[in-house]
């Protein structure tokens, strides 16, 4: 078996193997904690989404975690809060590279994506000559090189993005559409139940309108007869569980082990 080297933004691997339509398995990181980041980056998944939109971080919170995962094979892919110009480009300047932007329902929508994370004529990114991403200045040709390097998938979570599947698949410097379930079925009246046939033919349309625009398809699915179903489906880019997810399981599991054991203690 040949060894992994860590992940390494010049050339961005991940984008690479993304764009090439490699299945890659991820998983979800909400603890907002360096720790916890460190041990899911020794679990070998190829990438791990630290997430800005439902987890408690900030930029602060941001960077012990990209350092956590210095020498991990795993790719970090950020969740910023909002598809917001200002919070992308401190993103990219604490050091990354593959961005998950929530909320994209129309080609509008992810043009800004694109020019946030893109410095200029390409885009709108502000310029700063020494930040993390750039080793604070001694990456000599970051800024002729980083446009390239940057993966960018958009999130489709409602009616007006699954209308608008097409246009905003057309744009380009969007590397890949990721369907968000939960959302999703709440956006087509199914709070709660993203197995409900509407919302998984919605989530197999949007998979389709990628692969005809020649664009992986990814998604969220901690349930893992549901990621071998929508790998098999075509999905690409797939979130097969969390840190929260995992530790709320492993915990409750440990505790209900001793269940017998509490009772016949608390017999008379």
């Amino acid at each position: 078996m040949t060894a992994r080297l860590p992940f390494s933004p010049f050339p961005n691997t991940f984008r690479r193997q993304l764009l090439a339509g490699q299945p890659l398995i991820g998983c979800w990181s909400a603890l907002a904690n360096p720790i916890t980041t460190e041990v899911l980056g020794l679990a070998g998944f190829d990438w791990i989404l630290l997430d800005g939109e439902h987890a408690p971080n900030d930029v602060l919170t941001f960077i012990p975690q990209l350092t956590a995962l210095k020498d991990s094979i795993s790719a970090p892919v950020v969740r910023p809060a909002d598809n917001d110009a200002v919070l992308i480009k401190r993103l990219l300047d604490i050091g990354f590279y593959n961005f998950l932007i929530p909320f994209v329902e129309s080609a509008d929508d992810a043009r800004r994506a694109v020019a946030a994370t893109r410095y200029p004529p390409a885009g709108i990114r502000g310029v700063s000559v020494a930040h993390r991403s750039n080793r604070y200045g001694t990456v000599k040709d970051y800024q002729t090189v980083i446009n390239d390097n940057i993966a960018l998938i958009v999130q489709i979570e409602t009616r007006a993005g699954l209308d608008a599947v097409d246009a905003i698949a057309a744009i380009d410097g969007v590397d890949c559409l990721f369907v968000g379930p939960s959302d999703l079925a709440a956006a087509l009246g199914h709070l709660g139940n993203a197995g409900h046939p509407e919302v998984q033919a919605a989530i197999a349309h949007v998979f389709a309108r990628a692969r005809a625009a020649g664009k992986p398809a990814g998604i969220l699915a901690p349930v893992e007869a549901d990621a071998r179903r929508y790998l098999a489906m075509g999905a690409r880019f797939v979130a097969v569980g969390s840190d929260l997810g995992a530790f709320r399981s492993a915990t409750q599991s440990l505790r209900d082990r001793y269940a017998d054991a509490l009772e016949v203690a608390a017999t008379p």
